[in-house]
């Protein structure tokens, strides 16, 4: 993995607090993962047993709910190498994954071949990430991106955070709350439980006016 996103972390953390709260009228940062139930997101091949038609619907409900994608690096290659070719077989959410606008935050990459992407690298990332917050009125959805989501919750960008987890015990993996992150405090606003015995656990930040890194008050 590039280490692009461990530098756009520390960036980050030196702009804590000074963005537009999530009532400004600009979008919100949205952060859907799957989980282990170890807290293990990394390479999560385990989902597909558990990945039933409920999942699908849901999976596809927060696509379209959603005006834009954020990505680290690697996801981002990891998708680009693949969806552009899915429309005849994965349909309308194919279709939508290829044509909504999507940033790759990487400080290597100088260009991207993947339609309707914009590369955010080098200068200020938090800036960056904020000026993505004001192009879009709705949601600018996240999916995985391990040192991605671990820099936007260390830096407090984080509006809403969706846990997908699922009933299994990986042992070992990276997770998204590493040991030495940033303490933050979080409310559950809904709990969407799934037939397979997985549920999503979607949580605000704990403190009006706030995002998740921050101060939990």
């Amino acid at each position: 993995m590039s280490h692009s996103n461990l530098d756009w972390s520390t960036a980050c953390g030196s702009r804590e607090g000074v963005l537009l709260n999530a009532d400004d009228g600009t979008g919100k940062i949205v952060l859907l993962t799957y989980l282990s139930l170890d807290g293990v997101m990394e390479t999560p091949s385990w989902v597909g047993r558990y990945f039933d038609a409920e999942h699908a619907a849901y999976a596809h409900q927060q696509l379209l709910a959603s005006e834009a994608l954020l990505l680290g690096r690697t996801t981002y290659e990891i998708f680009a190498s693949s969806w552009p070719g899915l429309e005849d077989t994965e349909g309308d959410f194919a279709v939508r994954m290829n044509a909504m606008p999507k940033y790759v935050v990487s400080a290597t990459l100088s260009s991207a071949e993947w339609k309707n992407t914009t590369v955010l690298g080098g200068g200020d990332p938090a800036a960056a990430v904020a000026e993505v917050r004001r192009r879009h009125a709705g949601d600018v959805l996240v999916y995985g991106s391990g040192r991605l989501a671990d820099a936007l919750l260390g830096a407090g960008l984080v509006d809403e955070l969706k846990l997908w987890v699922h009933p299994v015990v990986v042992g070992a993996g990276r997770r998204l709350f590493r040991d030495g992150g940033t303490p933050s405090q979080w409310r559950l606003e809904e709990a969407v439980p799934f037939g397979s015995g997985g549920v999503v656990l979607d949580y605000r930040p704990q403190t009006p006016g706030t995002r998740g890194g921050g101060d939990p008050g």
